[in-house]
């Protein structure tokens, strides 16, 4: 299916449509982190990365991240202590302007079905990002890539690091509606995910994987990005599928 097919079936899906909202950066960056929260990559009680990492992961300044930070405690949802690193208040985030979907819904699904919309909907939207991007989206995820390569022990780094390429990745596409629901998809089973980047060697085969894809959208090659990106997402489906799989027989147990 190609993406204007692809793009024909989701506007018909009315919870799909919205229109886009003028933000500034700050908060832009604070709901990219509540984002992160909601869908459980970062946890109620748990210490935030530094803003330094942060700023790192989300390519953008300090101050930034800083000011994202203010309007997250002001919301309750962080708590920001003078000589303390910063920590999750709460998971109940509200409204996001980040996808079209609150991150939890996407777990009401089962994994099948996830992965089956990821091999439909991604594929055509890589391939389309491939035609598309433009050369300061790849510089982007030139350093983007640097900086995983430099949190081969810090699943939680990775992984923002990891939501950052990826989005990068779809939103060169052109369109923003698809661009949304695929980083709906993306969130499925994040915490589940979060452990499978723990295992030894997870992080250093998905960058890898991203520097595969990569060389193809420096190439301009979409075939290339096409079959790099299945490859990509079939070990995610394996790896996560793999963590659901021990968790269910210890609860069975």
């Amino acid at each position: 299916m190609n993406l204007p097919n692809v793009l024909s079936v989701f506007e018909r899906v009315p919870e799909l449509r919205h229109g886009v909202v003028r933000r500034n950066v700050r908060e832009l960056v604070a709901d990219k982190i509540a984002s992160l929260i909601a869908a459980g990559m970062l946890q109620v009680g748990e210490a935030l990365p530094s803003e330094r990492d942060l700023a790192a992961a989300l390519q953008v300044s300090r101050e930034t991240v800083r000011g994202a930070l203010q309007i997250l405690a002001a919301r309750d949802i962080i708590a920001i202590s003078q000589g303390a690193r910063t920590r999750v208040l709460s998971a109940e985030v509200g409204s996001l302007a980040i996808g079209g979907r609150e991150p939890k819904r996407i777990n009401s699904y089962d994994i099948e079905a996830i992965h089956a919309a990821r091999l439909l909907v991604e594929r055509p939207v890589v391939e389309e990002a491939a035609r598309r991007i433009d050369d300061e989206t790849l510089a982007m995820l030139d350093a983007s890539l640097e900086t995983q390569r430099e949190a081969l022990e810090d699943p939680v780094r990775f992984l923002i690091c990891d939501r950052e390429f990826h989005a990068a990745i779809y939103r060169a596409c052109g369109n923003d509606l698809l661009a949304d629901f695929v980083i709906d998809l993306y969130f499925y089973a994040m915490a589940h995910r979060r452990k499978a980047v723990s295992r030894p060697g997870a992080i250093a085969q998905s960058c890898q994987d991203h520097a595969a894809i990569l060389a193809g959208l420096h190439a301009r090659d979409p075939r290339a990005v096409v079959e790099a990106f299945g490859i990509h997402l079939d070990r995610i489906y394996a790896s996560t599928r793999s963590i659901l799989e021990e968790e269910g027989a210890l609860s069975n147990a």
